[in-house]
């Protein structure tokens, strides 16, 4: 089996901000009759990530930190596939779990039953492995009958219970995890750790966006600090959190 691997070469992501005059079909045909159409209407662009160059491997546990809106959820999507690079490259081998959106995989109107299953097929599971796994993740959730409820039903954290119990009833070889896994209750996650320990040594790679320290220290031996999308330090857990939390408390950019 070939080895999972996160390569990014000067990766960007960009998003057009279009508004009502840029969308208009006025604006448009006058654009057109003016030569101005695509990237000369002046139309504002963010720049979410901008020259991100990182190679990752089996083995390497990432703790993802910076403030918000740095560009963590960004360039976790990118990790996923969800987004493409505007400009530069980005190789993602390997099967990928992302858990940082809850919604992705899950449909509201039916059960967390038929949910546990749906989730499955999206993270590249069969039907026949994710119907093994019931019995193993209803115990973990600890839902009870609400497993026969729609996922419409379910409070934020449960829903995060939900995603917990699947994500970490597989082996993938890509973990990409985000801190919204927080909505749920102290005591469930101290439970959830143990567990997610588990799911990390089975998997390839992870890569964790996080605010706990903690939790981060409990997980991942290296970090990337992300900071107006772009990386500003990488390297080993400790010296990145240090030089991270020193700048954010002496009111840096961070």
């Amino acid at each position: 089996m070939t080895d999972p691997a996160i390569r990014l070469n000067d990766a960007c992501v960009d998003f057009p901000i279009f508004d009502a005059k840029t969308r208009s079909l006025k604006k448009s045909v006058l654009g057109r009759a003016g030569g101005r159409i695509g990237t000369e209407s002046k139309v504002p662009i963010i720049e979410a990530l901008r020259d991100i160059t990182l190679s990752l491997n089996r083995g390497d546990r990432v703790a993802l930190v910076g403030h918000n809106g740095a560009g963590k959820s960004t360039l976790l999507r990118l990790m996923a596939g969800i987004y493409e690079p505007t400009r530069g490259k980005a190789a993602v081998r390997g099967k990928v779990a992302p858990i940082f959106d809850l919604a992705v995989g899950m449909d509201p109107e039916i059960s967390g039953m038929e949910n546990i299953i749906i989730r499955g097929l999206f993270l590249g599971m069969t039907k026949k492995q994710m119907e093994a796994r019931i019995d193993d993740i209803a115990e973990f959730t600890e839902l009870g009958d609400y497993l026969e409820m729609p996922l419409r039903a379910y409070s934020t954290g449960m829903r995060v219970r939900l995603a917990l119990g699947v994500v970490t009833s597989i082996d993938p070889e890509i973990l990409l995890l985000d801190e919204g896994i927080g909505a749920v209750d102290a005591e469930f996650l101290a439970k959830a750790r143990g567990r997610l320990n588990e799911l990390v040594s089975r998997s390839g790679i992870l890569v964790f966006a996080s605010h706990s320290d903690e939790f981060l220290a409990d997980l991942c031996d290296t970090a990337l600090w992300m900071e107006h999308g772009q990386i500003r330090e990488f390297g080993p857990l400790h010296d990145v959190l240090d030089g991270y939390k020193g700048r954010r408390d002496t009111g840096g950019a961070a």
